[in-house]
């Protein structure tokens, strides 16, 4: 892609000169919101902008998907539909600002249109009809799909657009951190970031006198869209090349929310890819074996009271995916995923068998079509999939689902598919405001890493929110904040102080390690994914999210002494363990919060108290949690977080804001448009 920006100049930043490139507006992250966001700047006449990213083809988008990879928008097929409609069932999902649900409703047909005409093949009917199903948290069939790769056809459409208009890439950097100034008020906002340029980094003379690497950029505005902390947990089904990155922006002083709010399922663990709608709805075979293959078994028959029943969870799995805390009880849905979890808890692998159906045991005779109910029995009959094994079935339903791992190496119609509860989404992330600002001016996250999503949100949901904001905040910026970059001299001096901060992070870790005594960038990154993963995931006890608290301040405070690399190309990794290691701590001083407000099971995540429920009546007495009360506080407030000072995270509870009333006389509209008062 040609090069829009200017030829980069140096600066000198202490004992350092390293090369200064100045922009109005860099996009951090290559994602389908990153991606809408810089096409949209440039639509808008917003040309002096730049992307930079760690890997141009990586990250969630580009290499994550599920059956048949949901986008949940406005109605636009058959029965009636409404923003209004869409909004109150974002809002309905608890702790999800009403005026953001609006925006997200609002702009949901803009922006899915704007996909398809630049060439996404979502399926639509002969009258120009764009058919919706069902899906998790949804009762309107508004999702769609354009197959097991969504949101990467979305990326290759966006990213053909971006290079046709020529945008510049920085690929291989990656940004390890933003620089602010103190803004017209006195407050700090975004002017800038550093990264490090990877492909530097393996030059021989990579080091002090390269810069170790480091590119400063001097911008006006940031728009931060990298995605989720697919890197926190050690139980994940995000791809490897998601890693995240939302501490660098909690180190400046930007507040989230939500934090608490993950969303947990069923997930292959060797080839990563989601395990829901049509890999459930073919009731494939549920078992565990021992560690080396052995002692097999059909682990759910104990647990259900026939087949009828432990069919009909299945089935339901497909649409109700993620681990859901109120489909526990009552044989629902979630109580598979703690099923899955206590084998392996008990170090027993666990696998989905696709090449024949349950032959029962534990009292359950052995599955057959018959003991579907009719809306599962109806669903598999209309899609022409009543075959006679999981397989055969799933080649009716869905093909390319097959095709999909066959691509990595795996026959679904051979190979046992060897599972977990995997975290899959963050639902919390960075505050912003209906035009998508950070309180830390002119910084904008969009997609993941902005947490507009609430408790509960319609399964693919967040690819609506993320091209939706990412054109309120190429439209803000178009609107407000364009003009010239800062001038260089006084920019460097106003951030010289930090850059300098990352200068001597590099110098200190590159310096002389001890093996007895350093931390290696990989074991501070499997540190926090095993903290994370224990204390932090679908089954959290708060005696013991204490105690992850405290050993995760520990690990933060031991790194300047102890985090060493022994060779520069993995400077880059241990920014990221750095940044890792601080937002593991906040996550974690969220959930703490939480449970100490007396919030109980919500969500994707199960309270345990031994003096609540039992899931079933089979589990043992340490299964019991403790349920919601959904007149408690922590039902109607949001928890706001943030990095006040060194080890101090302070929180707020926030009230929920209302779904606005959009309705406005005409005339009066009009006349604030031609204004230009509507994007204020």
């Amino acid at each position: 892609m040609r090069d829009v920006v200017g030829a980069p100049t140096l600066q000198d930043f202490g004992s350092t000169e390293l090369p200064v490139r100045s922009l109005n507006t860099l996009v951090v992250g290559s994602g389908a919101a990153a991606r809408k966001a810089a096409l949209q700047l440039l639509r808008l006449g917003v040309t002096d902008i730049a992307l930079v990213t760690d890997r141009w083809n990586g990250g969630t988008s580009f290499d994550a998907g599920s059956d048949k990879q949901t986008y949940y928008k406005l109605g636009l097929s058959g029965r009636p539909d409404s923003a209004t409609d869409l909004a109150h069932d974002l809002w309905a999902g608890t702790c999800m600002h009403g005026d953001i649900a609006l925006c997200e409703a609002m702009g949901s047909a803009r922006a899915f249109y704007d996909l398809v005409e630049l060439g996404v093949p979502f399926p639509h009917d002969r009258y120009g009809g764009y058919p919706g199903y069902r899906t998790d948290h949804d009762q309107r069939r508004r999702a769609t799909s354009a197959g097991p790769l969504t949101s990467k056809l979305m990326c290759e459409r966006l990213g053909g657009a971006l290079e046709a208009a020529g945008l510049r890439v920085f690929d291989r950097h990656q940004v390890v951190a933003l620089l602010t100034r103190e803004g017209e008020s006195g407050e700090p906002v975004v002017c800038g970031a550093v990264a490090v340029d990877k492909e530097r980094l393996k030059l021989p003379a990579g080091g002090v006198d390269q810069g170790f690497g480091l590119v400063v950029f001097n911008a006006r505005n940031v728009i931060l869209a990298t995605g989720g902390p697919g890197g926190m947990y050690r139980d994940s089904v995000y791809p490897q090349s998601q890693r995240g990155s939302i501490g660098m922006a909690l180190r400046i002083g930007a507040h989230a929310q939500n934090l608490t709010e993950s969303q947990f399922g069923l997930a292959s663990v060797g080839f990563r890819w989601n395990l829901s709608g049509s890999y459930q709805q073919v009731i494939p075979r549920y078992i565990s074996t021992d560690q080396n293959g052995r002692n097999e078994k059909e682990f759910l028959n104990a647990h259900f009271p026939d087949m009828p029943a432990l069919a009909s969870a299945v089935f339901r799995k497909g649409y109700e995916w993620p681990f859901d805390s109120e489909k526990v009880s009552g044989y629902g849905s979630s109580l598979i995923d703690l099923l899955v979890f206590r084998e392996t808890q008990a170090g027993r692998r666990v696998y989905l068998d696709f090449t024949t159906d349950a032959s029962g045991g534990d009292g359950l005779e052995r599955f057959n079509l018959e003991h579907l109910d009719d809306e599962a029995r109806t669903y598999l009959k209309n899609s022409g999939a009543l075959a006679d094994s999981p397989i055969h079935r799933l080649a009716a339903l869905n093909q390319p689902s097959i095709d999909l791992f066959r691509s990595h190496g795996i026959d679904l119609g051979q190979d046992r598919l060897e599972i977990a509860v995997c975290a899959q989404h963050n639902n919390g992330g960075l505050t912003g405001n209906v035009w998508w600002e950070s309180n830390v001016g002119h910084l904008f996250p969009i997609g993941e890493v902005c947490g507009t999503h609430g408790v509960r949100r319609p399964g693919g949901s967040a690819l609506n929110a993320g091209q939706v904001g990412a054109l309120r905040a190429a439209s803000y910026i178009a609107a407000h904040y364009g003009g010239s970059p800062y001038a260089e001299e006084d920019f460097a001096e106003a951030v010289r102080g930090q850059v300098g901060e990352c200068l001597e992070f590099a110098e200190r870790v590159s310096g002389e390690a001890k093996p007895r005594k350093h931390l290696s960038p990989a074991q501070v990154i499997t540190d926090v994914q095993n903290r994370m993963s224990r204390y932090g995931g679908h089954v959290r006890e708060r005696p013991r999210v204490e105690e992850g608290v405290e050993s995760a301040w520990k690990l933060v405070r031991d790194l300047p002494a102890r985090l060493r690399v022994s060779d520069m190309r993995a400077l880059s990794t241990a920014f990221w363990a750095a940044d890792l290691a601080l937002s593991h701590v906040v996550y974690l001083e969220a959930v703490k919060q939480y449970l100490e407000a007396g919030g109980g099971s919500r969500g994707s995540f199960l309270v345990l108290d031994a003096t609540g429920e039992l899931p079933c009546s089979t589990l043992e007495e340490d299964w019991r949690f403790a349920k919601l009360d959904s007149e408690a506080a922590v039902s109607r407030e949001i928890l706001e977080v943030w990095v006040e000072e060194a080890e101090k995270v302070s929180t707020r509870w926030v009230p929920v804001r209302p779904v606005p009333s959009e309705e406005g006389w005409f005339e009066e509209i009009w006349k604030e448009y031609r204004g230009g008062r509507i994007i204020r």
